[in-house]
């Protein structure tokens, strides 16, 4: 399979001199075009920190990160934001919705800074709602809606680009049980479609929705698992 994230020696350091805290320690791995991936590690791991390098919304340390082959690392900051709002699907735990839009006009957000003309970003952020079983719920507001409804208008606003890569923090944090699962369906559904998902969990049932394990300690990659597939 074609690779679509490769990482070599990713360092990640915050503060300096004896307040400096090296929050990754030399990663290196690639991810697939079309995998699942989770990422699992206790608290203070580097998980969370390896997600936001993998989203462009920080830049590392040292170490290198190539992104369907272009070396992030050379880009300055306008390349980094053109490749994060065309290329990088986020879904997050919060949600981070804003409660004064109403469904449709959240999920418009990326394709506003993408530059796509009104009536074409309305009419994708139509379809992908409809596609998240929200389509009699367009005009509601996120507060609103249940907490499972909220996240599936956060997958919705991933996928309104059509990225290449989905990254998801503790999709299931804020949500029971029973709809955690049902998120979790879609995602594999996503998945099943050739989509890469990259996600951090730290619930080892969510996890194991995944095609392979990455478990973090002390900002290193120390172990990896492959779920057996039918």
């Amino acid at each position: 399979m074609e690779e679509v994230i490769r990482v070599e020696e990713l360092v990640k350091v915050y503060g300096e001199g004896e307040a400096a805290v090296q929050a990754l320690r030399g990663v290196t791995l690639t991810i697939a075009q079309g995998e699942f991936v989770a990422i699992m590690g206790p608290s203070g791991s580097g998980k969370s920190t390896f997600l936001t390098l993998l989203g462009l919304l920080e830049r590392p340390t040292s170490g290198k990160y190539y992104f369907a082959g272009h070396d992030t690392t050379l880009m300055d900051e306008d390349k980094l934001a053109e490749l994060r709002n065309r290329q990088i699907g986020f879904v997050f735990q919060s949600f981070n919705l804003l409660p004064r839009f109403d469904l449709v006009r959240n999920v418009e957000l990326p394709l506003i800074y993408a530059g796509v003309p009104q009536r074409e970003r309305r009419e994708r952020a139509i379809a992908v709602l409809d596609r998240m079983g929200l389509g009699h719920r367009l005009r509601n507001k996120p507060p609103n809606i249940s907490g499972g409804e909220q996240q599936r208008v956060t997958i919705a606003r991933a996928l309104v680009i059509n990225p290449a890569v989905i990254l998801a923090d503790e999709p299931t944090g804020n949500l029971d049980r029973r709809t955690g699962f049902d998120i979790m369906r879609l995602f594999q559904e996503l998945h099943g479609e050739g989509r890469t998902i990259v996600m951090v969990t730290h619930d080892p049932e969510i996890a194991r929705f995944a095609q392979r394990i990455l478990y973090f300690l002390d900002g290193r990659v120390v172990r990896e698992e492959r779920q057996n597939e039918d």
